[in-house]
């Protein structure tokens, strides 16, 4: 997929004999046995292993040495087929990714580099198939040899393999003032390996719309004039990396946990990023914190993230055209410098396909500076959508058509007046040449409204009456949307009015295609080349976020006792792939005729789901299961938080006592099940007749103090509760398990 030039060489090589056991010498080759010790200071990240195939494995480490902070440091790799290292694998090393077997060493000398930040990443071809193996890396220090701890890995079954497989998925394990105790239950599974589908990091030291307070478990950075600083209204300043000491420092502190550790020690994992691996809510090279406010496209940090993510996840790039050496090349422009996009067969029933949803894809649909009054769909074009208008009308405003045309001119000056006033854009969202400039009339009265207060009280601006509305055309406008800011994530990233941005997105989409891409051209035409030619029973889309459409409803009492009331549905993100319909649909699909079974794993929300993910109004759809985040907020600490600092939605959905699961689960009708108040992770096992998930749910108060200890393991197991969903081969259908009795949910779409 790529080539690396500037960081992080990783040394191929290849397995052959079994030989009698080693310890390691000075110059990293075979003397015979010695005294070696365990010692964590100079491997203080431990161990980690991922991508493994059916004849290869990624093994990670990093090395320090205090006496030589500077310097490149010389350390060996021995692997073994058991524990007690008494059957060694001879390693071979290849320049030119040409496999030798039969001779070589039982130890592989490889580098430790300066530049790397320490990080060493071996790639090991040439294993048998479906097999355990054992490795640890040696140290050669002034006072004797040291080892890292022992690690665990295993290779993927071979390709024709009729074997079960049983995974774990995660995502989302925030650092700051809470701990891994999810981790704990997860290392206690026998499993083949661990899929992270993103938040392995998160970028800020203490944001406190997300983190909790940091406590005894914050992280600070040494550079933090290369940080991004800030100041809340209330509360401490905070961080946001953005150097690649920032980055470094980030992996570093989160791996420093031994919960996290054990988790790399005993299972190979499969990793792509999510947002926060580079900034929260991101889209390629551009953040999101300041709403518009200013630019916030950075290509420089962006490069930082990703070259720390490479440094330290024990991730492959198997089209490198140069094998043996995996080298960042800074000079490549982004996003071309790295692809992370890739898939993993599992004997002959589990084919994995990661895909990268950050990188490629456009800006979120509605801008999050945009002016709430202007009309963005005039009532031409919504005549357009044909008999779908007539339902779309209370959805929609009254609009002046031109605010600078003829007897408007008073409000004009008034907007005008009230841009300082509001710290919005003067020009209202359009171009200085834009004409005519359409503007919703009740958006206009709110201003005038909120100017009027700062007025003498003789010398008010009219509001446009009911009468003069009355004869104006409608159409829909930002504020149609939930935009009730100027600069604002809500009406454009989140709880966005879904019947106004469905046709809205549609109309946008159509004029401009580059608007609703989400994989870009090259990765979803190898995404679906990938998953049309797969022949394992179940192709399993590692997908960051929730393909299937996550919706709050909100019923509002009219005004006047001869209306109707009015239920208006928000979604809950236009982050995720409720905010790129066209492509979400036209993904579906497709993936709906492919062979086989089609399933996809999810994270990023905070919620466990599970449900059949479809296109609304047709029969498309594919089963999906949503994991919890491993110890970051839960979707309902996180939407209480969003729902309380709405300016409307505060005094009408009650965040306190919100049921967002029951929400849910009535809203959208393919969703089966919800637990968006809990933490934890999922457990897939796979076979030739059905794939089986057990969503493995904790409270999240549990993650409040480390249980890391036997006693605290146990009262752990006493607060975990699990639910199971299964869907079986040859179907798109979705059973649950009630009382040890599986049964199959039908969606309730009549309502």
């Amino acid at each position: 997929m790529m080539r690396r030039r500037d960081f992080l060489r990783a040394t191929l090589v290849t397995a052959g004999a079994v030989v009698v056991p080693t310890a390691c010498s000075d110059d990293g080759e075979a003397t015979g046995a010695c005294d070696v010790h365990e010692d964590d200071a100079f491997f203080p990240q431990s161990v980690a292993s991922g991508d493994p195939r059916h004849d290869s494995v990624v093994l990670w480490t990093r090395l320090i040495d205090s006496k030589q902070p500077q310097s490149d440091l010389n350390l060996a790799l021995v692997v073994a087929l058991d524990e007690g290292f008494t059957q060694l694998v001879v390693l071979t090393p290849s320049s030119d990714n040409v496999a030798t077997a039969g001779s070589g060493s039982t130890q592989l000398r490889v580098t430790a580099r300066a530049e790397s930040d320490h990080c060493v990443k071996v790639k090991v071809n040439g294993l048998s198939p479906g097999t355990t193996y054992y490795y640890r890396f040696y140290y050669m220090t002034g006072e004797g040899c040291v080892s890292s701890r022992v690690g665990r890995t295993r290779t993927a079954p071979a390709p024709d393999a009729d074997v079960p497989v049983r995974f774990a998925f995660v995502s989302g394990q925030d650092y700051i003032g809470r701990y891994y105790n999810a981790y704990v239950a997860l290392a206690k599974e026998e499993l083949d390996f661990v899929v992270h589908l993103g938040g392995y990091i998160y970028e800020t030291t203490g944001n406190p719309s997300l983190q909790a307070p940091p406590g005894q478990r914050g992280i600070s950075f040494s550079d933090v004039d290369g940080a991004i600083t800030f100041q809340p209204a209330e509360g401490a300043a905070y961080h946001a990396a953005k150097s690649l000491s920032n980055y470094r420092e980030l992996y570093k502190a989160y791996r420093s946990d031994r919960a996290l550790q054990r988790v790399h020690e005993l299972f190979p994992m499969i990793a792509v990023w999510g947002d926060h691996e580079f900034s929260d809510d991101c889209h390629g090279a551009t953040s999101t914190y300041l709403d518009g406010r200013e630019p916030e496209t950075d290509e420089y940090r962006r490069k930082a993230a990703n070259q720390a993510w490479f440094e330290y996840m024990p991730a492959e790039y198997p089209n490198d055209p140069k094998g043996d050496e995996f080298r960042y090349d800074s000079a490549v422009e982004y996003p071309d410098d790295i692809t992370i996009y890739r898939d993993f067969p599992f004997g002959k029933h589990v084919h994995l396909v990661m895909t990268d949803l950050r990188s490629y894809r456009a800006d979120h649909l509605i801008p999050e500076d945009a002016f709430p009054g202007k009309v963005i769909v005039q009532q031409p074009e919504l005549l357009e959508l044909g008999e779908s208008s007539t339902s779309l009308l209370p959805y929609t405003s009254r609009y002046i058509p031109d605010i600078n045309g003829d007897n408007w001119d008073t409000y004009e000056t008034a907007l005008e007046d009230a841009a300082d006033l509001f710290d919005f854009d003067p020009l209202l969202g359009f171009a200085q040449n834009e004409s005519p400039r359409p503007i919703s009339a009740s958006v206009v009265n709110e201003i005038v409204a909120k100017l009027n207060e700062q007025r003498p009280e003789a010398e008010p601006v009219p509001l446009i009456s009911a009468t003069e509305m009355s004869f104006m055309d409608v159409g829909f406008a930002y504020a149609d949307l939930g935009k009730t800011d100027y600069y604002s994530a809500f009406g454009s990233r989140y709880l966005v009015v879904k019947e106004s941005f469905d046709p809205i997105s549609r109309i946008a989409v159509e004029a401009d295609a580059t608007r609703g891409v989400v994989m870009g051209d090259a990765q979803r035409a190898w995404f679906k080349k990938t998953m049309e030619e797969s022949r394992s029973t179940w192709k399993i889309w590692g997908n960051e976020y929730p393909l299937s459409q996550l919706v709050l409803a909100h019923t509002t009492e009219p005004a006047e006792p001869e209306q109707e009331p009015l239920t208006r549905h928000f979604y809950l993100s236009c982050d995720g792939w409720d905010g790129f319909r066209k492509e979400r649909d036209e993904l579906i699909e497709m993936l709906a005729t492919v062979e086989g079974n089609v399933v996809s794993i999810t994270g990023d929300l905070g919620a466990f789901l599970a449900g059949t993910a479809a296109v609304e109004g047709a029969t498309a759809k594919i089963v999906e299961f949503g994991g919890a985040a491993i110890s970051s907020a839960t979707c309902r600490s996180v939407l209480t938080k969003q729902l309380a600092s709405h300016p409307t939605l505060k005094d009408v959905l009650e965040a306190e006592d919100l049921d967002i699961d029951d929400s849910m689960q009535k809203a959208n009708p393919y969703l089966a099940f919800s637990n968006a108040t809990s933490n934890g992770f999922c457990i897939v096992e796979a076979n030739a007749d059905e794939l089986v998930v057990s969503m493995h749910m904790i409270p999240e108060e549990a993650l409040a103090a480390p249980l890391y200890d036997e006693a605290g393991a146990a009262a752990l197991d006493e607060q975990i509760t699990i639910a199971r969903y299964k869907t079986r081969a040859a179907e798109s259908e979705l059973y649950w398990e009630d009382g040890g009795t599986w049964k199959q949910w039908i969606p309730d779409t009549a309502s």
